[in-house]
């Protein structure tokens, strides 16, 4: 059994100015405010002698390891990213950042947003565009009925509201 994994197919490249900015925040926390902290504690541990058996020490590196990959990641994803600033031209339909409102079967309502891969968000009601339930979203217009399949079965849906409001 070999350990190969084949490729993942990348997420969406697009991101709200809102998601962009908690990438940031967490970006500058981890490097201005964390990194430093446990630089400064891995440096007394490693003063205090033999390094093979100091827990702090090896806690600390393995920490700034953690830190030092997700820096990487974040540096590289607001690098690679395009911030969708205004809503498309035609609003009747769904796209990036729409907020929709469905009617299940039952006339149940639920309220999502279209978001990026890395704003997801199930309390706040984000799905991704690249789930599939976002995949069966994008392009649809009001009283447009689709089908979904889920974990529960198939499920029908009806839009009967479509929104690009700024936060």
């Amino acid at each position: 059994m070999s350990r190969y994994r084949p490729p993942t197919k990348p997420g969406a490249k697009y991101i709200t100015p809102e998601g962009e900015q908690v990438l940031k925040n967490e970006l500058h926390q981890l490097w201005k405010v964390e990194r430093p902290k446990v630089t400064q504690s891995v440096s007394e541990a490693a003063a205090l002698g033999d390094r093979s058996e100091n827990a702090e020490y090896i806690y600390g590196k393995k920490r700034l390891r953690e830190i030092d990959r997700r820096v990487r990641y974040l540096s590289k994803r607001l690098d690679e990213i395009t911030v969708v600033r205004s809503p498309p031209d035609d609003t009747s339909k769904i796209f990036f950042g729409a907020y929709v409102t469905l009617e299940d079967e039952s006339g149940q309502e639920m309220r999502y947003r279209l978001v990026g891969p890395d704003e997801i968000s199930p309390q706040k009601g984000y799905i991704s565009i690249d789930s599939p339930m976002g995949k069966a979203l994008l392009g649809k217009h009001i009283d447009a009925e689709f089908e979904i399949e889920l974990a529960s079965g198939v499920k029908s849906f009806v839009v009967i509201g479509i929104d690009y409001e700024l936060e």
